[in-house]
């Protein structure tokens, strides 16, 4: 009988690889590619999640926020606490926290949802390392506290424009002092962090997932991350340069680490000065000064990280494998199972192999040990033949006595037989009824 070989059957997976992920490699914003589950509709899914998410969170922060100012001053109004969660008072240290925390919360919404939606592996939000490489944001954020520290020092030399300081409250005239500066230095790299997530995060890896080309996820986030900040044009403008700068970094260096360690020396920078009556952190007005200032300061960072990664690893793109294409294979009835293998039920075992158990042995087989015999077959029978009894050697027996226990009875009426080895003598013969003659004369039958 012919045996069917094996039928390769076409791969369809519910959603196949592009070849730019599989050659090259997948930079940060087609990073979606490496997820679990990366249909076009899982970054609609996971921003329907995250924002229904974010909104049941920050309402329980402003709920508890209200109840706490509430039970402390019963006679607060909600437009007094409206205006506390919306404006950035440096002098009101828990309307402050609670502002930051409400932007932070975002960050491990974000990570929920992917998880949710996309499955494992969540670490490809943060890099192409499958998580945040936390060398290279310390080194970034180091590069990031020198080009502000040179740049600031150089803008104070500058005369500042009228009407740009804002409204300045020293230390010394700020009871919350201390308290408003432990809360910048501990909810703001989060709340920096959080938007750097979002933004450059799921905003690139979602127009990365529909688009090819970076520049699509570079620049179609920045006018939502503009509309985020409540500024003048000039304002904007700094923001726009900000968002493109991260947005490219992000794409560069094929993780987010770059754009977190800029973002947060940056709002380090703007609520410190804030917190030491330097700047207005409230304020939406923007001079030309700090629009240059700001834009020199991104570009010399830019520079910077852009040599340190040169002179590092370069990874930068993660290759993905597609997986391997079954082959189906119809099983064929009759077909002997491999040796090693219980048979099939239906199918005869293998010759050589010893029969499972409740199954007819092979011909020419010994049954397994302890196996019932088979309905309709004859039991096995032991091929090893029995051993002959061990010849009589004990003293004669007389005739008709009654043999001992396991000993060979002679034939009644009869005496012992002779030595067949023993030299024939005339006269001597076998007597009894097995005698030629019937009158005890000698075996010779006589003529007449």
């Amino acid at each position: 009988m012919t045996v069917p070989q094996p039928v390769p059957v076409p791969y369809r997976p519910a959603s196949t690889l592009p070849a730019d992920v599989t050659g090259p490699g997948a930079a940060f914003h087609r990073l979606l590619f490496a997820r679990q589950r990366r249909g076009w509709w899982t970054p609609l899914a996971t921003g329907a999640i995250g924002v229904v998410l974010y909104l049941i969170v920050s309402t329980v922060i402003g709920l508890v926020f209200a109840l706490g100012v509430l039970a402390w001053d019963p006679s607060a109004d909600i437009f007094t606490l409206t205006d506390r969660l919306l404006t950035i008072d440096v002098t009101d240290p828990v309307g402050l926290a609670v502002i930051l925390l409400s932007l932070a919360v975002m960050w491990p919404i974000y990570l929920l949802s992917s998880f949710l939606v996309n499955g494992r592996r969540v670490g490809h939000i943060s890099s192409v390392a499958g998580r945040l490489r936390w060398k290279w944001l310390l080194l970034c954020a180091g590069a990031a506290v020198v080009v502000y520290v040179v740049i600031s020092a150089l803008s104070f030399l500058l005369p500042a424009d009228e009407g740009s300081e804002g409204n300045l409250v020293s230390p010394a005239e700020n009871p919350a002092f201390v308290a408003s500066l432990l809360v910048v230095l501990l909810l703001v790299p989060f709340q920096a962090a959080a938007e750097e997530f979002v933004f450059r995060g799921y905003l690139m890896q979602t127009v990365g997932r529909w688009l090819k080309h970076p520049a699509w996820a570079i620049l179609l986030p920045v006018p939502l991350f503009v509309l985020g900040h409540m500024y003048d044009w000039v304002g904007q403008a700094s923001v726009g340069v900000f968002a493109i700068a991260a947005g490219w970094l992000t794409w560069r260096t094929g993780g987010l680490e770059a754009a977190i360690a800029l973002h947060i020396v940056n709002n380090l920078a703007a609520f410190g000065f804030s917190v030491f009556g330097l700047s207005d952190a409230a304020a939406t007005d923007t001079s030309i000064v700090s629009l240059v200032s700001s834009v020199v300061m991104i570009g010399a960072f830019v520079g910077v990280v852009e040599w340190l990664w040169r002179r590092g690893d370069g990874r930068r793109t993660l290759r993905l494998t597609p997986p391997p294409e079954p082959v189906y294979a119809p099983p064929v009835y009759g077909q002997p199972p491999v040796y090693g293998q219980p048979p099939v039920y239906g199918q005869p075992p293998v010759y050589g192999q010893p029969p499972v158990y409740g199954q007819p042995p092979v011909y020419g087989q010994a049954p397994m040990y302890g196996q019932p015999p088979v309905y309709g077959q004859p039991p096995a029978v032991d091929p090893t033949p029995a051993p002959a009894p061990a010849p009589y050697d004990g003293p004669p027996l007389e005739p008709h006595q009654a043999p001992r226990w396991g000993e060979y009875a002679p034939t009644p009426d009869s005496t012992p037989s002779p030595d067949p080895t023993a030299p024939f003598e005339s006269g001597s013969g076998w007597s009894g009824s097995d005698a030629g003659g019937s009158d005890g004369s000698s075996g010779s039958s006589s003529s007449d």
